[in-house]
C-alpha cells in the first residue's frame, strides 16, 4: 500500500501544479486558493524526494507558497537554509578527509556554511577538523589575509555558539590544540615552529571573545577551558618563539583593560594578571612595556577587590619615584600619603557623561576667542583667569564648540596649568585645577582621537595622579581627575569598531564613551556608562526556532537532508546494504526509518525504474507483472506532467539500464488464454509509451533486439497474432475476449507502426535488413488481414479501419515491398493495388457496392493515403511496366444495358469528398499518376464526362480560395505536370495530346492547344488569383483551430487517431528524404527545373482552417458545376459582378501557405515555358516581385536559431522545423523560377525593387551555418536551397554581369566571410553532394572572373569596397580565403577525385589566383607551382611514352593529357599573375626548361601553345630574371638534360622562330607571341638574342596600307609595340637603326592616319632621336624631320608633345641640328606652335602642357642661341 500511495500522491501532487500553473498567476494565488491546498503545498515545499526529482515542479511550489502564506514560506526557506548547511557539513567533511593538497579557501566557505545547521546535527568532527584547520591557516604567512579574516570568523562563530556543548566542545579543542603547540613537551623539539599552532587564538577579536565572554561563562567546561588557555598564553613565553610571543603581546594590549577586571590575588589566572603590571627589576623591566604597565597599574584602583588595589599602588610606584623631575613635584611621596591611597579612585555616587550636540549653537566663536585670551593672558588675575575656565567649560557642553576650542590650543593650556599645580611652587595654581578638568574631560569624552592621543602620555597619566593626591580632599577636583583617568585608561575597549563591523546595540546608537559589561561590571567606575556586548558580537542566530523544529514535516527534511548529503546522492544511500549499522554515528533524529527509504526509493526515477524491472523479472503472477507495469506507466505520466524532456526522464533513463530482459519472455511466448492476451495488452501498451517516447532517439540496439524477436520465428512472433485462423475468428463469442482480441489487435498495430518509423533512423547494413525484412513481412500480414476482413462471413469496421492504419504505415516506407525472398515487389504492390481499390469501390453505392454501408472517415483516409503511397511504391518498382492502366477500375455493374469502363473516375468524388485530408491525398495520386504521360492522357479520359474536364476541374480547385492550400497545392501539381507534354500550338486533330479544350457557347466553336490554354488562364484570372494569394500568405507556424494538437494526441489515446497522425508524419519524412522534395509523383513535371515543394504534416494539422472542415456532398455538387461553367464560358468576358475572382473574394478565404506558393512557382515555370511571351507579361506587372520578396530570409534565421537553442517543448520545436523547411522550399522554388525567367528574359528580374531585396535574401540565407544544432532532414533541404540561390547567381552574372555584378558585389559585401565559410562547406561536401559543390564554385568562378574583368576596365567598378579587397584587405575574411583555397587546392590534387570535379575546382581556382593576393600567398605556402610543374613534367614524360602507342584510344588519352596540361600551365599563370614571390618559385622550380622540353608537343596543339604563351607573358612580366631564363639552353641552368645542347637551342630562339612562322594576321597566337616579345625586348639578353637571329628584318617585309586613310594590318601594330619596347634602351636604338630602311619604313608609318598606329611610330622616332649615334642619321632624312615638325601642327596634343620632345631631343648637345631646324618653314613652324600655346589657357593636363611648353622653349632657347 505505501508504494502505490507514494506513487499516487507524487502523481497527484504533479498534476495539481501543473494545473495550478495552467490556469492560476502565481500573483493571484493568495485569492483563489484555500488553506487546505495551502497545506498541501507546505507539506510538499519539504519534501526532499520531491523536490530533488522534480526541480522546476518544486519551485513553482515555493512561488505559490510565498505568495499565499509569508509565514508558511518563511519556515521554507529557513529549513531550506539549514538544509543548505547540512550539505555544506557534509561537502566539508568529504573535502577535509581527502588526500593531498587542499582547496583552504573553499573548506573554510563550507565551514562557514556549516555552522547554521550544527545544533541540528551536532556532528562534532566538523567543529574539530574546522578548529584545525584555522590553526593551520594561521601556521602560514603567506595564507592570503581574506583566508586569514574568513577562517577567524569561522573560529568566533564557534567560540560563540548559542548552544553550550557546542561552545564548550569549541573550547576544549581551542585548549587541546594549545596544549599541543606549548605543552612542556615541546621544550625538547628541534622545531621552534610548534607554537606557530596557537596564532589562530593571537587576535585582539579571538582573545576579547575568550576573556569578555569565556571566562565569565556561567558552564564550568567553558570557563575552565578559557582560563586554561589564557593561563598557557600568559605562562608561555619560555615555550614560545619571539615572533608568537611578541604576536601575543600585541592581540593582549586592546583587551588588557578587559583582562584585568579578573585580576585577584587569590587565584593563579588572577596573579598572571597582576604581573602584567609589575616591574620585575630596577632597570625597569616587565612583561609590557613601561607605559602600558604605567596605565595597568593605574587600571587597577578601579578594581572592586582591595588587595587587587593594593598591590596596584605598589607596581605604581615605581613609576611615581622613577618619574623625570619627581623631586620637583607635589605632593611628597612619604608613608602618610599612601596610608589610605587604595580607595582614592572609589568614588561614591557616579557622575552622568552627557553633552549637547544641537545643531546650531547658541555661542559665538568671538565670545570664546576673547575667554581663550583671558585663559591664556599672564597678566590676567588668576581669577579671572578662573573664570574664563568655567565659562568654557560651559561652553563645551555644545560640542560644535569643541573643534574652535581645540584649534585655539586650550588642551596644551590646560596641560600646562596643570603641571603649574603639582609644581612644588604651585599651590596657587589650584583654585583654576577644577575648571580645567572640566574642559579636558568634556574634550576627551567627546573626540576619540584625542582621546587616543592623551591616553598614551604616560607623563599626562601621572599628572593627573598627582593632581588626585594633592585634591584627593576636595571631592569636586577628585571626581573630575578621576574621571578623566577612567576615560584615558579604558580607552581600547571602548571602541566597538575594534570588535565587530556593528556600532550599534539594539537598535540605538551608542554614546560617545561605552564599556562592555563585562568591564562595567567588574570595575568600580567613577561615571554612569551605557554598556555593550552583554552578549557576544560573534554569536549566530539559529535558522530554524524551536517551534518550527517541533513541526514532522521540517524534522523530515533535515534528516532526509542529512542523509543525502552524508551519502553524496539517493543512489549511493539506496546501495547501503546494512544501513542501520553504518548510521550508528548519528544522532536518532537523523535516522531513516524503513518508510523513508521506501519513499526515496519510490520517489527517484532510476530506483524507481530499476526496481519495477526487477519485480517484472521476479514476478510469479499476472498480478505483479501489472503492478510493476502499473509503475512504470505512472512514471512516465510524472515525466509528462513535470515536462520533463531529456535529462531525468523516464526515456534517458531507460536508456542507461537493460530493461529488454524483463519485457522478452513476453515477446517470445504467445499468450495461451485469454488472461495471457491481458497480460500482453498491458505489456505492448508500455512499449508502445516507450517508444513512442523514444522513437526520435531510440538506440539502434534496441531496435535490433525487438525487430530479432519478431522475425527470429515467424509463427510464434507478435506478427502471427494479426492473422488468427478463420475458426478462431467464427468461435469469438464472449464480448470480454472479443474486446480483449481488439485492444490486443490495436496495441500491436502501435507497436509495429513505432517500430516503423523507428526503423527509419537505422544505418547499418544489419539494422537496414532488419528493417527491410520488417516492412515487407509486416506488409504481407496485413495484406493477409484486409482479405480476412472482405471475407463474406466478417464485416468489422473498425478491424478494418485499423488494418489500413497499419498499411499506410507500411507503404509510407521506401522499398517496402523489396525484402521478400518468395514475392516480387510487383507482385505484391499488384495485390495491395487490388485489394485496396476493392475496398474502394465496395464502399461507393454508385459502382455497385454495398447499398446500405458507409464508409467510414478513417477507412477512407487510409486506404487513400495508402494509394498515394503504394503510386510511389509502383513508379520505382514497376518502370518497365505500364502500371497506371492497373489503376483503373473494370466496368460498371449499374442496370444500364452498355456497361461503362470506369477507369480513373473513382478518383473525382474523393477530389470533392469533405475531409481536406482526403481530397489533398486523392488529388496527390492525381499527381502521382500524371506524372507519367499515359498517367495524363488516361485520367483526362476519365474526366470527359465531368463538365469542365480534367483542366477545368483543376483550375477551379487551385484557384477555390476557400479551399485549404494543401488541397490546392495538390491541383497545382496536376496543373503542373499537364504542362509537361507538349502542347501543340494549334488545333491538330491527329494528336493525341491535345492539352485543354475550351468550347465557345455562343460561336459554337471548340479551341484546343494553347490557343485554349491562353483562354482558359483569361478566363480563369489565373494571375489576378495568384496576386490575392500571394497577399494572404500566411508564414506563422500556427493557426489557431479547434482542431487537437499533436501534443494532444500524444497524450489522449482514445481515439487513435494518433496512429494517422504518425503515418502522415512518416510520409512526409520520408517524402522530404527522397531525392524529389515531395513526391516522385511530381518529381519530374517541372521543365529543365527541379522538384516542387513537399507535403508536410505540420501544414496539415496546422494550416486547415475551421471551416475547411465543413464541406458536405452539396457544396461539392456545386463546385463540379462550377467547374463545369468554367469551361464553357471561357471565351466570354466575364463581368465584374459575373467574373470567379470577385465570387471567390466574398467567400471567407482560407489561409494561404508557403508550400501552396512553392507549388505556385513551379506551375509559373512551366507555364513561362510552355507560354513564355504571356507569362512574362503577367510576371513582369508586379507578381514576380511580390513572391520573390515574400519570405525574409531573417524570418528563417530567426527560426534556424531557435532550432539551435530550443527553449519550448518538443512539439514547437517540431512545428518551428516544419515551417522552417518550408519556407526553405519556397525560397528554393522562387529562386528556381527566377533563373527560367532569366533564361527567357533578363529584364524580368533585372528590377532594383526585386533585384536588391533578392540579393539580400539569397546571401543571408546562403550565410546561414549548417554545422551545428541541425538534423540531417534540415540541413538536407538548406543544401538544396543552397543549389538553387548558387545556381540563380551565377544565371545573374553569366546573362547581365554589366548590369548586376555592382548589386551582388554590394550585397555579398556585408556576408563575404559567411559566403566563404559556406562556400567552404560545401567543397566538403563534394562526394556526399556533387550538385552543391558544383553549384557553389561555379557561382565562384563566375563572380571572381567578373571582378577581374571589373578591376581591368576600372570605369566600370561602381563597388566599393572591392571583392579583392574583402578578400586580400579585410581581416574578418583572412581565414576565410586560407581556408577556401586550401580545400580547392585539395581537391585539385587530389588523384581519385573525378575529371569533373576537379575541372570545378580548377576553374574556381583560377578565378581565385586571378583576384586574391592571399590565394596566391597560401599556393605558394603550400608549393603549389612545384606541384604544377611536377604534374608538367609527368604529362611530358607521358605523352613521350603514349606517342609510340598507336591508336584511336591513345588519341583519346592523349587529348585528356593536353587538356590536363592546359590546366596547369593556367593554374600557373594565374599563380604567377603580378607576383613576384611565386614567380621566383617558378624560376627554382626550373619552369622555363620544362617548357622547353615540352615545345614540340606545344608545336603540334595551336590551344595548348597560346596556353603557354600567355604563362609566359605573365612570367616575364616586369621580372627581369624570369626574361633572362628564357635565353638559357636547356644544359645551362636546368637539371633536367645532363648533355648542354648546341647554341642557339634556347626558348628564346624557339620563340622567335615560331613568331617567324605565324603568317595569319588575325590569329591569336600571333598577338600572344608579339606581347611576349614585347615583355622580352625590355630584358637586356632577350634584346641581344633578337639582335643575332635578324629577326627584326621581317620588319621591313611588312606591307604598308596604300593611301594614307587605310588602317595598317594587325601585324603591322603588334611590331610596332615590339619595336617600341626594343627602342626604349640606347642599345635598342642602335640595333634598331641599324636596319636598312628601318627610318623610311617608321616614317611612313608615322604618316598613317590610325591614331594607335602613328601614335605608336611616332613614339618609337621620338625614342630614337635621344641617341647620339642616331642623330645625324634622323637630321639626314627630310621625311623624318618633316614628320616631326608636322606633330606641331597636328589636332592632338599627345602628337605635338611627340613632335617637340623630339625635336629637343635632337638639339640636346647636338649643334649640327641647328643647322638643319634653322630652316625657315621649320622654324616658322616651331614659332607658330610656341607664340599658340602661350596665349591659349588649358587648364586640364596642366603637367602636360607644361611639359609641351617646356619643350617648346628650350627647343627656341637652342635654336636662338
Amino acid at each position: 500500500m505505501m508504494v502505490h500511495h507514494r506513487m499516487a500522491f507524487v502523481s497527484i501532487s504533479l498534476f495539481t501544479v501543473r494545473l495550478l500553473q495552467t490556469l492560476l498567476p502565481v500573483e493571484k494565488a493568495s485569492k483563489v486558493l484555500q488553506k487546505s491546498l495551502l497545506s498541501a503545498l507546505f507539506l510538499l515545499s519539504l519534501d526532499v524526494p520531491f523536490s530533488l526529482e522534480y526541480p522546476s515542479i518544486h519551485e513553482a511550489i515555493a512561488a505559490y507558497l510565498e505568495q499565499m502564506s509569508s509565514e508558511n514560506y518563511s519556515i521554507y526557506k529557513q529549513a531550506s537554509e539549514a538544509a543548505y548547511s547540512i550539505e555544506c557539513t557534509c561537502s566539508f567533511m568529504i573535502e577535509v578527509h581527502k588526500k593531498g593538497e587542499k582547496n583552504l579557501t573553499e573548506l573554510v566557505e563550507l565551514a562557514d556554511q556549516a555552522l547554521h545547521s550544527l545544533p541540528y546535527h551536532q556532528h562534532l568532527p566538523l567543529l574539530r577538523e574546522s578548529i584545525h584547520i584555522c590553526s593551520n591557516i594561521s601556521k602560514s604567512v603567506q595564507a592570503d589575509p581574506l583566508l586569514h579574516t574568513e577562517s577567524q570568523n569561522v573560529l568566533l562563530r564557534l567560540l560563540a555558539h548559542p548552544l553550550l556543548n557546542i561552545k564548550a566542545e569549541a573550547y576544549r579543542c581551542c585548549l587541546e590544540v594549545v596544549k599541543d603547540c606549548l605543552g612542556i613537551h615541546n621544550v625538547a623539539e628541534s622545531v621552534s615552529s610548534i607554537c606557530h599552532g596557537v596564532h589562530f587564538l593571537l587576535h585582539p577579536k579571538v582573545l576579547y571573545e575568550i576573556v569578555t565572554f569565556g571566562l565569565q561563562e556561567e558552564k564550568n567546561e567553558v570557563n575552565s577551558s578559557a582560563k586554561a588557555i589564557l593561563m598557557h598564553l600568559l605562562q608561555g613565553q619560555l615555550v614560545m618563539t619571539i615572533l608568537t610571543w611578541n604576536k601575543f603581546l600585541e592581540a593582549l594590549y586592546p583587551i588588557i583593560p578587559v583582562l584585568q577586571g579578573y585580576a585577584d590575588t587569590k587565584d593563579e589566572l588572577g596573579n598572571c594578571i597582576l604581573t602584567l603590571s609589575e616591574t620585575s627589576s630596577d632597570k625597569g623591566d616587565g612583561i609590557l612595556p613601561r607605559t602600558s604597565r604605567l596605565r595597568a597599574a593605574l587600571r587597577l584602583l578601579f578594581s572592586k577587590k582591595h588587595l587587587v588595589r593594593s598591590v596596584a599602588l605598589k607596581h605604581l610606584l615605581f613609576h611615581l619615584l622613577n618619574e623625570e623631575g619627581a623631586s620637583l613635584k607635589r605632593p611628597c611621596l612619604h608613608g602618610s600619603v599612601f596610608t589610605s591611597l587604595s580607595n582614592l579612585f572609589v568614588i561614591e555616587g557616579a557622575i552622568e557623561l552627557k553633552l549637547d550636540d544641537k545643531m546650531e549653537s547658541i555661542f559665538k566663536v568671538e565670545t570664546i576667542e576673547k575667554l581663550y585670551d583671558i585663559l591664556t593672558s599672564d597678566a590676567v588675575d588668576i581669577v579671572l583667569r578662573k573664570s574664563a575656565a568655567e565659562q568654557l567649560a560651559i561652553i563645551l557642553q555644545d560640542t560644535n564648540m569643541h573643534g574652535i576650542v581645540k584649534k585655539l590650543g586650550v588642551i596644551e593650556k590646560v596641560l600646562a596649568y596643570l603641571s603649574e599645580c603639582v609644581h612644588v611652587n604651585g599651590k596657587v595654581m589650584e583654585s583654576i585645577v577644577l575648571p580645567c578638568l572640566t574642559v579636558l574631560r568634556k574634550l576627551v569624552y567627546a573626540d576619540s582621537d584625542v582621546r587616543l592621543s592623551l591616553a598614551q602620555q604616560s607623563s599626562l597619566l601621572l599628572l593627573l595622579f598627582r593632581v588626585s593626591l594633592i585634591s584627593q580632599n576636595d571631592q569636586a577636583v577628585l571626581t573630575e581627575a578621576t574621571v578623566l583617568l577612567c576615560l584615558l585608561l579604558f580607552d581600547e575597549v571602548s571602541r566597538t569598531d575594534t570588535w565587530t563591523e556593528s556600532i550599534s546595540n539594539n537598535g540605538t546608537v551608542l554614546p560617545a564613551f561605552s564599556l562592555p559589561v563585562a568591564v562595567v561590571r567588574r570595575y568600580h567606575l567613577p561615571v554612569k556608562i551605557t554598556g555593550h556586548h552583554i552578549v557576544s558580537p560573534n554569536s549566530i542566530v539559529v535558522p530554524l526556532s524551536s517551534e518550527s523544529l517541533s513541526m514532522k514535516p521540517v524534522l523530515d527534511m533535515l534528516k532526509m537532508s542529512w542523509n543525502l548529503s552524508w551519502y553524496h546522492g539517493t543512489e549511493n544511500l539506496l546501495r547501503l546494504k546494512n544501513y542501520e549499522k553504518q548510521a550508528e554515528t548519528f544522532l536518532d533524529t537523523l535516522k531513516l526509518s524503513s518508510e523513508d527509504i521506501l519513499i526515496l526509493k519510490i520517489t527517484h526515477t532510476t530506483c524507481g525504474l530499476q526496481d519495477c524491472l526487477n519485480s517484472i523479472i521476479q514476478a510469479v503472477s499476472h498480478r505483479d507483472v501489472k503492478a510493476s507495469l502499473i509503475r512504470l506507466s505512472f512514471y512516465a505520466l510524472n515525466d509528462r506532467l513535470a515536462l520533463k524532456c531529456i535529462s531525468g526522464s523516464c526515456r534517458s533513463i531507460l536508456k542507461s539500464i537493460v530493461w529488454q530482459k524483463a519485457i522478452n519472455r513476453f515477446l517470445q511466448v504467445l499468450p495461451a488464454s485469454a488472461e495471457d492476451e491481458k497480460l500482453l495488452v498491458d505489456v505492448l501498451r508500455f512499449l508502445n509509451k516507450l517508444y513512442r517516447e523514444q522513437r526520435a532517439s531510440l538506440e539502434t540496439d534496441h531496435l535490433k533486439w525487438i525487430l530479432k524477436s519478431l522475425l527470429k520465428n515467424k509463427s510464434n512472433s507478435l506478427l502471427g497474432l494479426l492473422v488468427r485462423p478463420e475458426s478462431q475468428a467464427r468461435n469469438e463469442t464472449d464480448e470480454i475476449e472479443t474486446a480483449v482480441r481488439q485492444r490486443l489487435d490495436k496495441e500491436l498495430i502501435h507497436l509495429f507502426n513505432t517500430l516503423l518509423f523507428c526503423s527509419m533512423s537505422v544505418t547499418d547494413r544489419e539494422g537496414l535488413e532488419l528493417a527491410g525484412c520488417f516492412r515487407t513481412e509486416l506488409a504481407l500480414k496485413l495484406l493477409q488481414c484486409l482479405r480476412l476482413t472482405d471475407a463474406p462471413h466478417f464485416y468489422g469496421l473498425p478491424s478494418l479501419e485499423r488494418t489500413l492504419r497499419g498499411m499506410v504505415h507500411v507503404t509510407a516506407l521506401p522499398d517496402w515491398s523489396t525484402y521478400s525472398a518468395t514475392t516480387e515487389p510487383v507482385t505484391i504492390c499488384k495485390k495491395y493495388l487490388t485489394g485496396l481499390l476493392e475496398v474502394i469501390s465496395s464502399f461507393y453505392v454508385e459502382w455497385g457496392g454495398n447499398a446500405m454501408s458507409f464508409m467510414g472517415k478513417g477507412v477512407t483516409k487510409s486506404t487513400v493515403l495508402c494509394l498515394l503511397h503504394l503510386s510511389h511504391e509502383m513508379m520505382a518498382q514497376a518502370k518497365d511496366t505500364d502500371w497506371v492502366s492497373l489503376w483503373s477500375l473494370p466496368y460498371n455493374n449499374s442496370e444500364d444495358q452498355v456497361p461503362s469502363h470506369l477507369g480513373l473516375t473513382w478518383l473525382v468524388p474523393l477530389w470533392v469528398d469533405r475531409d481536406p485530408e482526403v481530397r489533398f491525398t486523392a488529388l496527390g495520386i492525381g499527381s502521382a499518376l500524371t506524372s507519367l504521360e499515359i498517367g495524363c492522357i488516361a485520367l483526362a479520359e476519365s474526366c470527359q464526362n465531368i463538365s469542365g474536364g480534367l483542366w477545368g476541374t483543376a483550375f477551379n480547385i487551385f484557384l477555390d480560395q476557400s479551399e485549404c492550400s494543401m488541397v490546392r497545392r495538390e491541383a497545382a501539381f496536376i496543373l503542373q505536370n499537364l504542362l509537361v507534354i507538349p502542347i501543340p500550338s494549334e488545333d491538330q486533330k491527329d494528336c493525341v495530346w491535345q492539352g485543354p479544350c475550351v468550347h465557345d457557347e455562343e460561336t459554337g466553336l471548340s479551341q484546343t492547344g494553347k490557343p485554349a490554354l491562353k483562354a482558359l488562364l483569361y478566363h480563369c484570372q489565373l494571375y489576378e488569383h495568384l496576386n490575392q494569394m500571394v497577399k494572404h500568405c500566411y508564414l506563422g507556424c500556427y493557426v489557431f483551430d479547434v482542431n487537437s494538437s499533436r501534443e494532444d494526441n500524444h497524450i489522449i489515446e482514445k481515439s487513435g487517431s494518433t496512429d494517422f497522425d504518425d503515418s502522415l508524419n512518416l510520409w512526409k519524412v520520408l517524402s522530404s528524404q527522397s531525392p524529389s522534395s515531395h513526391s516522385q509523383s511530381t518529381s519530374e513535371t517541372m521543365i529543365l527545373s527541379a522538384s516542387p515543394a513537399p507535403g508536410s504534416v505540420t501544414e496539415l494539422q496546422a494550416t486547415v482552417p475551421a471551416n475547411s472542415t465543413s464541406f458536405i456532398p452539396e457544396t461539392a455538387i456545386n463546385r463540379l458545376m462550377a467547374q463545369g461553367q468554367s469551361d464553357t464560358t471561357t471565351t466570354a468576358s466575364p463581368s465584374q459582378h459575373d467574373s470567379p475572382l470577385s465570387a471567390a473574394m466574398s467567400k471567407q478565404c482560407a489561409v494561404v501557405t508557403p508550400a501552396l506558393l512553392s507549388a505556385v512557382c513551379n506551375l509559373l515555370h512551366n507555364l513561362l515555358i510552355v507560354i513564355p511571351q504571356d507569362t512574362g507579361i503577367a510576371l513582369q506587372q508586379g507578381l514576380l516581385t511580390a513572391l520573390s520578396s515574400l519570405v525574409s530570409a531573417n524570418l528563417v534565421e530567426r527560426y534556424i536559431l531557435e532550432l539551435k537553442a530550443p527553449l519550448g517543448n518538443p512539439c514547437h520545436t517540431e512545428h518551428v522545423k516544419a515551417q522552417v523547411l518550408l519556407l526553405l522550399q519556397y525560397l528554393s522554388s522562387v529562386s528556381r523560377l527566377l533563373k527560367s525567367c532569366l533564361l527567357v528574359d533578363s529584364q524580368l528580374v533585372i528590377q532594383d525593387e526585386l533585384l536588391k531585396p533578392l540579393l539580400r535574401n539569397a546571401f543571408t540565407v546562403l550565410s546561414i551555418p549548417s554545422k551545428d544544432g541541425l538534423d540531417t532532414e534540415l540541413i538536407s533541404v538548406l543544401h538544396e536551397t543552397w543549389v538553387d540561390f548558387f545556381n540563380l547567381l551565377t544565371t545573374l552574372l553569366w546573362n547581365s554581369s554589366q548590369m548586376t555584378f555592382p548589386y551582388v558585389a554590394a550585397a555579398l559585401a556585408s556576408h563575404c566571410t559567411a559566403v566563404i565559410d559556406t562556400i567552404c562547406d560545401c567543397i566538403r561536401l563534394s562526394t556526399t553532394h556533387p550538385a552543391l559543390y558544383t553549384a557553389s564554385l561555379q557561382f565562384l568562378s563566375v563572380l571572381l572572373n567578373e571582378e577581374r574583368r571589373q578591376l581591368q576596365d576600372k570605369q566600370s567598378v561602381c563597388q566599393d569596397p572591392t571583392l579583392s579587397f574583402l578578400l586580400d584587405h579585410s581581416e574578418e575574411c583572412q581565414a576565410s580565403v586560407t581556408q577556401l583555397s586550401e580545400l580547392i587546392i585539395q581537391v585539385c590534387e587530389r588523384k581519385s577525385s573525378k575529371d569533373v570535379l576537379k575541372e570545378v575546382a580548377a576553374n574556381a581556382l583560377l578565378s581565385l589566383l586571378a583576384v586574391s593576393k592571399n590565394a596566391q600567398k597560401y599556393a605558394l605556402e603550400v608549393d603549389l607551382i612545384g606541384s604544377c610543374i611536377g604534374q608538367i613534367k609527368h604529362i611530358h614524360a607521358q605523352l613521350n611514352l603514349d606517342s609510340l602507342k598507336p591508336g584511336k584510344a591513345q588519341k583519346k588519352k592523349e587529348d585528356s593529357l593536353k587538356k590536363q596540361l592546359r590546366c596547369a600551365m593556367q593554374l600557373l599563370r594565374n599563380c604567377l599573375f603580378q607576383n613576384e614571390e611565386c614567380k621566383i618559385a617558378a624560376l627554382k622550380a626550373h619552369l622555363v626548361p620544362v617548357l622547353h622540353l615540352l615545345w614540340p608537343w606545344l608545336l603540334m596543339d595551336d590551344s595548348s601553345m597560346e596556353v603557354a604563351l600567355h604563362l609566359l607573358c605573365v612570367y616575364t612580366a616586369y621580372y627581369p630574371a624570369g626574361c633572362a631564363s628564357l635565353c638559357w639552353t636547356s644544359g645551362g641552368q636546368s637539371s633536367l638534360v645532363s648533355v648542354r645542347s648546341a647554341a642557339g637551342s634556347s626558348l628564346m630562339h624557339n620563340i622567335l622562330k615560331l613568331a617567324s612562322q605565324i603568317s595569319d594576321d588575325n590569329s591569336p597566337l600571333q598577338h600572344v607571341i608579339f606581347d611576349l616579345l614585347s615583355n622580352l625586348a625590355l630584358s637586356h639578353d632577350c634584346k641581344g638574342i633578337i639582335q643575332k637571329s635578324n629577326f627584326l628584318q621581317n620588319f621591313l617585309c611588312l606591307s604598308l596600307p596604300k593611301g594614307s586613310l587605310k588602317n595598317p594590318s594587325n601585324v603591322c601594330t603588334l611590331w610596332l609595340k615590339l619595336l617600341l619596347n626594343i627602342s626604349f634602351g640606347e642599345d635598342g636604338q642602335q640595333m634598331i637603326m641599324k636596319i636598312n630602311g628601318f627610318l623610311d619604313q617608321i616614317v611612313e608609318m608615322c604618316k598613317c592616319k590610325h591614331k594607335s598606329s602613328q601614335h605608336i611610330a611616332l613614339l618609337i622616332l621620338h625614342n630614337m632621336c635621344f641617341s647620339p649615334t642616331n642623330k645625324p642619321k634622323i637630321l639626314a632624312n627630310d621625311k623624318a624631320i618633316e614628320v616631326l615638325t608636322t606633330c606641331l601642327e597636328s589636332d592632338s596634343c599627345a602628337v605635338q608633345r611627340i613632335g617637340a620632345a623630339s625635336l629637343w631631343a635632337l638639339l640636346h648637345n647636338y649643334q649640327k641640328a641647328k643647322v638643319t631646324l634653322k630652316n625657315p618653314s621649320i622654324r616658322r613652324k616651331i614659332d607658330e606652335a610656341y607664340s599658340l600655346v602661350k596665349t591659349t589657357p588649358q587648364p586640364e593636363e596642366n603637367e602636360l602642357n607644361a611639359y609641351y611648353l617646356k619643350c617648346l622653349e628650350n627647343v627656341v632657347q637652342l635654336l636662338d642661341c
